[in-house]
């Protein structure tokens, strides 16, 4: 019998050990390493055009760039959709670890109308994005201290406006010459080698020829057999009516240490490091400093009081009820709008729930960068499977308050936050489409998010409101009085608003250095690893330079938003912690 369990405990180990192996080798769909033999070509892929002043992307054919013969949309998941990604193939392709130059893409020859579309994106600091092997294209910059390390922009401009010493006059010019750098890990065993890193540097030049332009001239201002590269120093193209416009590209390939698995670790660096850190340690001092004085007091005091009440000797002493003890008839009195608050707590129990299975996810390598639009479908799939924790919490909180009707309180959970959140969202994207953006919602996608909500969230909330019905009502530790106590008139610091004011400066102090660079990966379009409206407010008009009325109604809606839901999942949190500690307190006194 003993080596029979010996052997039992010996095949436990060897499955354990094959599952770690297996575990190892796992990658997520689409974002697999590829391995790319010399020669082997590459396909180059556009994404939207993104500005930070009109938050309004736009697919990179808005504006008559040179196009494939055919225009072949990419498979986008609902996050991709959502953020507004439009990706497609593009004419630019390479030859694994050929270097080449000065390769003509095409020539326009600019109109009134192509004018005026590539000064207004000029205008509004519109970027080009593009994507070859599912890495993003970052032009690097230097910072000026020394010793730093490299920081990357996402993507380049579609061009920039100079306006000269001495003159009123503005001129516009169009960045029509890329110089890609393709960094790659190279395998010394197989000579394949896998993509690590997709840079450009983006020029402005006039190009010139000899003769007629007939689609095979030799350039005269980028030259490969005469070595002639494209600098800064070179006229630049100017963009106006009736000139013409040659797009050209070179490609290099460079070598790299880098493994395929830290390709992403340059793309998250951040370029305020020092600070970043400095917030986090700020934070946890208020948090660990602040909060433990409070708790120390408040402890020291409840055991003052507990042993007190639990001490008193004679009939008449124990009648005398003080301090906290002389509200217990009325501390579990079901509140005004008990209702609304059983709705919220149960949304907010769903909004931790995604939440909380999102960062677990994310921990596991489940939500990384790489996989472009992942978080969002996430957050989405995980909030309409977590209605059924909600519409428990909301039922069973609702018969603790002596409520009958379950069947409308989980209507109301189903129904309130998520039908708020979608009107605002409907507008916001009615006003998107009208700016014929790229970030405007597909019908398709739109009913796709009705679906989610009306045929698999709102049947979970109704299904957990049932079992959380059915369950014993909570038993309170102290019974309430038929009769409500009078409250008297309270000072002006104790009423509500200023309650809720005092009592939310320690967590926004604990927060808002760190609350700003969450808001720059949002809305400055850079990836952060790991709300106050006023500062909302602030970070509006300090950080961002958005001048269209659209691009500020889409920011203070979206916001709007993410207040409202931060709102409903902090308020929840409070409430639970309040509800466990009052139950706590009044259970550890003796109370005839």
């Amino acid at each position: 019998m003993a080596n029979r369990s010996h052997l039992g405990f010996h095949l436990w180990i060897c499955a354990f050990l094959l599952l770690s192996i297996h575990g190892l080798s796992f990658y997520l769909p689409g974002v697999a390493p590829q391995d790319f033999f010399k020669g082997d070509k590459l396909r180059v892929k556009v994404n939207k055009l993104a500005s930070t002043k009109t938050q309004l992307p736009y697919s990179y054919y808005s504006i008559p760039y040179c196009r494939p013969n055919k225009i072949v949309d990419s498979a986008e998941n609902l996050g991709e959709v959502l953020r507004g990604d439009r990706i497609e193939n593009s004419p630019y392709e390479f030859q694994m670890r050929v270097p080449q130059m000065c390769n003509v893409v095409c020539r326009i020859e600019l109109d009134d109308k192509t004018t005026k579309e590539f000064k207004e994106k000029i205008d509004d600091e519109y970027r080009v994005n593009m994507i070859l092997d599912n890495l993003p294209l970052v032009v690097p910059m230097t910072r000026l201290e020394k010793d730093s390390p490299v920081i990357y922009q996402h993507g380049f401009f579609v061009g920039r406006k100079v306006q000269y010493a001495g003159t009123k006059e503005e001129k516009y010019f169009i960045n029509n010459h890329l110089t890609f750098t393709v960094k790659y890990h190279k395998d010394v065993q197989t000579d394949s080698a896998r993509i690590v890193g997709f840079e450009v540097n983006a020029f402005s030049v006039k190009h010139q020829y000899d003769g007629v332009w007939t689609g095979k001239n030799r350039l005269t201002t980028c030259d490969a057999h005469a070595k002639r590269t494209v600098t800064s120093s070179d006229p630049p193209q100017e963009v106006e009516n009736k000139k013409e416009v040659i797009f050209t590209y070179d490609v290099d390939f460079q070598e790299s240490d880098v493994k395929w698995a830290s390709r992403w670790d340059t793309y998250l660096l951040m370029a305020d490091d020092q600070v970043h850190w400095f917030s986090i340690v700020n934070s946890l001092m208020i948090v660990l400093f602040l909060s433990g004085m409070v708790a120390m007091i408040m402890l020291r005091t409840l055991y003052r009081d507990i042993s007190k009440y639990n001490q008193l000797e004679t009939q008449e002493e124990a009648q005398e009820e003080t301090g906290w003890k002389l509200v217990h008839g009325d501390v579990f009195r079901p509140p005004v709008n008990s209702d609304l608050l059983c709705v919220y707590v149960g949304t907010g129990v769903q909004f931790f729930g995604m939440i909380l299975i999102a960062m677990i996810f994310a921990v596991l390598g489940f939500l990384s960068p790489s996989n472009r639009g992942g978080l969002m479908t996430a957050l989405l799939i995980l909030w309409v499977i977590m209605g059924i924790f909600g519409g428990y919490a909301s039922a069973r909180l609702y018969k603790a308050f002596k409520g009958t009707e379950w069947k409308s309180i989980a209507l109301k959970t189903a129904f309130l936050f998520p039908g708020i959140a979608f009107a605002i969202f409907f507008v916001l994207n009615a006003l998107i489409w009208g700016e014929k953006s790229s970030g405007a919602v597909p019908f398709g996608t739109m009913f796709a998010l009705v679906f989610l909500w009306f045929g698999i969230s709102v049947p979970l909330v109704f299904v957990g409101s049932y079992i959380g019905f059915k369950k014993p009502a909570l038993d309170d530790p102290v019974k309430t009085n038929k009769i409500p106590r009078q409250i008297p008139e309270q000072a002006w610091y104790m009423s509500s608003a200023f309650s809720i004011l005092i009592g939310g400066i320690l967590p926004f102090g604990a927060v808002f250095i760190e609350l700003f660079f969450i808001l720059t990966s949002i809305w400055l379009q850079q990836f952060y690893y790991i709300f106050g409206f006023l500062f909302i407010v602030f970070y509006f008009f300090t950080k961002l330079n958005i001048t269209k009325p659209v691009s500020g109604i889409l920011y203070f809606g979206y916001m709007l938003i993410a207040s409202y839901a931060f709102f409903v999942l902090t308020g929840t949190i409070g409430f639970y912690a309040c509800f466990w500690f009052t139950r706590l307190i009044y259970s550890s006194v003796k109370i005839d």
